[in-house]
This record gives C-alpha cells, structure tokens and sequence, in this order.
C-alpha cells in the first residue's frame, strides 16, 4: 500500500501515548495499540516521518510510500512511550508543543484528565531522537476567535520561545482545536513558518492547512486501511502547493 505522491500526502494525528481509565476527548492511545499501529505500517510499506521529512520528500516527488506522523500538545508521555517504538521501526514523527505550558499540564481540556507537558528539556531530547517539534502556539487558543495582536504572540513568540529552547529553527505550526482562517493562514505565514497542520479537510487545503486523519485507540486493521482508502478519496484532486491562499 502506497500513499499519494501528487496530491496532498497522507498525515496521521495523535495526541497522547499512555494508559488511561477515561480518555472523554478521545485523544489517547494506549502503548501496545500504538506499537501495532506502526507495526502497520512497517507491514504495508509504508514509513512514518516527521512533517519536516514528508514536505521535504514531497517537493522531489519521493513521498509515495511516507506517512506523517504528528503529535499534538506535546505531552511527557511522547518520550516515555512514542519515541521508543517510533526508533524501533526506524520512524520519526512532530511533536506540536504548546509554548507557554511547557512543564504544566492540559489545562484547555476542562473535563478530561490531566496530563504532564513536556518541558524544555524533554523538548531538547525529543529533537537529538531525531523527531521536529512545532509550535501549537502560547497557550492552546482558539486563534479564530482571537483579535490580531493575541493571534500574532500565539504565532510569532511561541515559534520564538521554542526556538531558543531546542536552537533549531521551529517551521512548523498547528492549529489548536484546528481552527483555521485566512487571516490566521496569513498570520502563520507572516511569522515565518514553512507549514501549518489543520484537522479537517476544508476549502483551505493546502500547505498552511494540511488536512490529517485522526488516529485513537480503537483504530486496528480494517480502520486503518479504512482511513487510508478515505485519505486516497478526499484528496485526488488536492494538491498541495496550489492550496496555499494568499
């Protein structure tokens, strides 16, 4: 199984890798489900990069056969129970940390568990692992709903603040709660980011919205293949250079 390599590519969107007892969001995957996801993958030919890999792959035609792998919120439990399977597999993947909370906790999901962030030099780990970190902006806001000044800290001084933590360049962004506009389209490419991940595919598909397919628990097999088949349908006529407004 192949992934497209003229249209838009394929990412998956994880959050946390843990145990967990309630999980009311959904975002959590337990870390023997994890491994048989990638395992998946492993068996179908196909290879999980970070974002920064895919793009750089899809932009020479060479991405057939790649799958991004993304991470939102960067929790603590990326480098307790991902970073181990995602070397094993020889796969690497993008942590989208939240700037402003770094060693805090969820504190934007009011009914679900807490869980850890990572801190700075988590964040410094993950990079020497061979994995990106992004920014998901300051503090996990909802940019649409925000005015300019607010929307430009959540881009332009978490890409800062991250930067100056891993001293790398950080040139990729995610959207909290996926909520993306044109004006926060042209707000992340004005703070200088290369890319931008969205949730769901919309009229903004393109390099600043890139459309990814949820990933939970429950995902095994025939769901995989299932989402795949979807990914393969939603964007045949998707490209992902002409997407890009502005």
């Amino acid at each position: 199984m192949t992934t497209s390599h003229s249209g838009m590519p394929l990412v998956l969107m994880y959050h946390s890798v843990d145990r967990y007892r309630a999980d009311p969001y959904r975002i959590t995957v337990r870390p023997d489900r994890f491994d048989q996801q990638m395992n998946w993958l492993w068996r179908h030919g196909m290879r999980g990069v970070s974002m920064r890999q895919l793009l750089a792959a899809h932009r020479q035609g060479a991405a057939a056969d790649l799958v991004g792998l993304t991470f939102d919120d960067g929790y603590a439990d990326f480098l307790e129970h991902v970073t181990r399977t995602l070397s094993w597999y020889g796969f690497t993947g993008t942590v989208f940390a939240v700037a402003g909370r770094l060693g805090g906790i969820n504190e934007w999901d009011s009914d679900g568990p807490r869980k850890k962030l990572m801190n700075a030099k988590a964040l410094r780990t993950v990079v020497t692992l061979g994995n990106e970190v992004g920014s998901h902006g300051m503090l996990h806001t909802h940019l649409t709903a925000v005015g300019d000044s607010e929307v430009r800290t959540e881009t332009m001084h978490s890409r800062t603040i991250l930067e100056s933590i891993i001293e790398a360049p950080v040139t990729g962004f995610c959207y909290p709660y996926g909520a993306v506009d044109e004006q926060t389209i042209t707000a992340v490419r004005n703070a200088g980011y290369d890319y931008a991940c969205a949730v769901a595919h919309s009229e903004l598909d393109g390099r600043f919205a890139i459309p990814r397919t949820y990933v939970g628990d429950r995902d095994k097999n025939l769901r995989l293949t299932a989402k795949v088949l979807r990914h393969e349908l939603a964007t045949r006529r998707t490209r992902l250079e002409p997407g890009v407004p502005g």
